[in-house]
């Protein structure tokens, strides 16, 4: 199975997996996305799920990244410490078959008091550089359930922050008294703004989480605007942490438009310029960049 005759990107996280044939020539040429993360794959399946893509999407080799890497996943990549470049992935690649599926490494970031790690991330970003997307040194704010702050330099990641803000909103809107509250979808209008404006300015987030509910009782907010106010609220402080981290004159939000574009209309309220930039796009630019360095 020759990696030059074509090849399946597959991103394969906790909950969703997406996958991609890639022609000889580079270019996507079907995909497929479905619910089918990690965490649906029974133990001993993961074997038969590899299967199920290949059906799909052809007899091509695969190469992985995300959280089928993980201690939870397939077979576990260990981390490759910052910082990292494409070769340094490419190095510490664990083949699940031997010349026919690869597992792409996770990256760790460890200093005197703190510690971090990534799965995913990291080829979207290696790959945006390599694709020229990006500047080999710039500040990248990848937005997720896991939000990344990730400082690239010389085009290698020299060092990330995790923030938990999209899990945070999904704990609140599912098991929290303000879930009755977070049913509608946050959008980018003025509540939302409102939110990020005061999270900016206020370090006091579980403080100001309560005042939602407080604010709707006491008809001092509308109950349709506490979603886009609550996710507001809840980027503006992780904007306090990401822009502390490594302030510059630009910041690059990459990944999915839906999420790109609220983290961005926060940006530009704190003054800060933002671009965004596809993340499917530069995941498919880091496996080709990969499979070049190992075909």
């Amino acid at each position: 199975m020759r990696w030059a005759e074509g090849y399946i990107a597959v991103d394969w996280g906790t909950t969703n997996r997406r996958a991609y044939r890639v022609d000889p020539g580079g270019q996507c040429v079907a995909e497929m996305e479905d619910d089918q993360g990690i965490l649906a794959v029974a133990p001993g399946g993961f074997p038969a799920a590899v299967a199920q893509i290949r059906e799909r999407l052809g007899n091509h080799p695969l190469l992985m990244a995300g959280m089928i890497g993980s201690n939870r996943g397939w077979i576990e990549a260990p981390y490759a410490p910052c910082p990292a470049g494409l070769d340094d992935l490419a190095a510490r690649l664990i083949w699940a078959e031997e010349g026919r599926a690869a597992i792409v490494p996770g990256l760790s970031h460890l200093t005197d008091d703190s510690a971090d790690v990534m799965r995913g991330e990291e080829v979207q970003i290696l790959g945006a550089v390599a694709a020229g997307i990006v500047p080999p040194d710039c500040l990248i704010c990848h937005p997720g359930t896991h939000n990344k702050w990730i400082e690239v330099a010389g085009g290698r990641i020299i060092g990330f922050r995790t923030v938990m803000t999209g899990e945070m909103f999904n704990l609140l809107r599912e098991h929290s008294i303000l879930a009755d509250l977070l049913a509608l979808p946050a959008t980018t209008g003025e509540a939302f703004h409102d939110g990020v404006r005061r999270g900016l300015a206020h370090d006091g987030l579980t403080a100001e989480l309560f005042s939602v509910r407080a604010r709707v009782l006491l008809d001092r907010a509308k109950r349709e605007d506490a979603a886009s106010y609550t996710s507001g609220l809840l980027i503006g402080a992780d904007l306090r942490v990401g822009l502390r981290t490594a302030p510059e004159a630009e910041v690059i939000v990459m990944g999915r438009p839906e999420l790109t574009s609220l983290y961005a209309a926060a940006l530009t309220e704190a003054g800060q310029d933002a671009r965004e930039v596809d993340g499917e796009k530069a995941f498919l630019a880091g496996v080709r960049a990969i499979v070049e360095l190992i075909a």
